[in-house]
């Protein structure tokens, strides 16, 4: 694998001015002194100047001589590099990947449709250019293929409270895959700033089904919730009746009042209490 390392590079504000005195000594001697010689310096010069290269702020210019990696030229400005070599440019700026809505099956085979938005830039423009083809095609593929292996290992929402989900843990499946897709992209040079999912929602053909099994099993667990409590409020009032000496009940009557408790409380409607004016027993 490459390694990007610091190209040679001559400062050009003072290259361009050393290589006009040159040509313009280079024709004096042409002109005076020895035609051969001149040429020579002409041919010198332009060689040289085939060296010139520009650099654009967040920019980077991979330097090739005949095949052979001779490094890589980061800081902005006019440079003087090695002659009859070739520059390729790698952009450094921070970008976005926005993935397709790709429809994959949840650990639970339901078919769920996601995407995601992918935050990268480039840190080593070697491997960027000399160990992938086409690195931005690379990091589209290897985005995509993150993704779906991200989303079979959950489902899509659980309602037990036990483990992940994508739809109650969003922040931590979208770490993990940032970690899968820094490992991916490490060959190409590129470092994962940031993965965030951008849609998730159940396919088509079953979003109706799900809806009303989401439905079922919110009420359901809500009902869980709401007899725990009225349990807990009717052991409470029975301990404090008791504790304080307010009334001595016997069994049925306890019994008695946990129903009516109960009823009053895991009721979907207002209860209507009805009034005893008789003798308790």
């Amino acid at each position: 694998m490459m390694k990007e390392r610091k190209a040679w590079a001559l400062n050009g504000f003072w290259a361009i001015p050393l290589l006009l005195a040159w040509s313009f000594l280079a024709v004096y001697v042409t002109v005076q002194a020895s035609v051969t010689a001149g040429v020579l310096m002409l041919i010198a010069a332009i060689l040289l100047l085939s060296g010139i290269i520009v650099v654009q702020p967040n920019q980077a210019r991979v330097v090739v001589f005949f095949g052979r990696y001779m490094g890589s030229v980061r800081e902005s400005g006019i440079w003087l590099t090695v002659p009859l070599s070739t520059h390729k440019k790698v952009s450094l700026r921070v970008r976005n990947f926005n993935s397709k809505t790709l429809k994959v099956n949840d650990v639970e085979g339901n078919p769920v449709e996601i995407a995601a938005v992918i935050v990268f830039k480039v840190i080593d423009s070697a491997k960027a250019v000399f160990d992938v083809d086409n690195y931005e095609e690379f990091v589209e593929i290897q985005s995509e293929t993150a993704l779906r292996h991200v989303a079979t290992k959950y489902p899509y929402d659980c309602f037990d409270e036990k483990g992940y989900s994508l739809r109650s843990n969003a922040e931590e499946v979208a770490d993990e895959l940032g970690r899968e897709l820094q490992t991916r992209l490490a060959v190409a040079g590129v470092e994962v700033m940031e993965a965030r999912l951008t849609h998730l929602a159940y396919a088509t053909e079953i979003a109706s089904a799900m809806l009303q099994r989401q439905q079922a099993s919110a009420i359901l667990a809500a009902r869980q919730k709401i007899v725990e409590g009225a349990v807990g409020m009717a052991q409470m009032a029975i301990s404090k009746l008791e504790g304080e000496n307010v009334v001595q009940l016997d069994e049925e009557r306890k019994v008695a009042m946990i129903n009516n408790l109960l009823v009053a409380i895991v009721s979907d409607r207002s209860a209507q209490p009805v009034i005893n004016t008789g003798s308790l027993y």
